[in-house]
């Protein structure tokens, strides 16, 4: 879960490093060949839009950080609480004498699905 959250962070913070390449190769290419065809895009405007779309990106990073964090401290916690359930099952088929028959195909299935999803159990 952790490695999930770092590989995001690392994947926004690779995209707003190519951005601000992409707006100084942006910036050189205008300064070097000073284009003055009227057919196309004014370069400042491109600059600006350019400057708009890392502006979105900075936001829609600053959103999805907290969320990452709370993503992880809920995936915590549900993993402790089911380590601590699993424990006490497990204290108490002791206690009992009493094992639990096979899991079936389809909960098996779940418990793997479960687990990969809770690499921390």
């Amino acid at each position: 879960m952790e490695a999930e959250v770092d590989k995001l962070e690392l994947m926004f913070q690779k995209a707003e490093s190519d951005l601000d390449y992409i707006q100084y190769r942006l910036e050189y290419e205008i300064k070097t060949n000073h284009p003055d065809s009227a057919s196309e895009k004014n370069p400042v405007t491109l600059l600006k839009e350019l400057s708009a779309i890392k502006s979105r990106y900075q936001t829609l990073y600053a959103r999805f950080k907290p969320v990452a964090v709370e993503q992880k401290e809920t995936k915590s916690r549900i993993s402790a609480i089911v380590n601590k359930t699993m424990n006490v099952i497990q204290k108490l088929q002791k206690q009992t004498d009493l094992e639990l028959s096979p899991l079936t195909k389809e909960e098996k299935i779940a418990a793997e699905q479960f687990k990969s999803h809770m690499p921390d159990l």
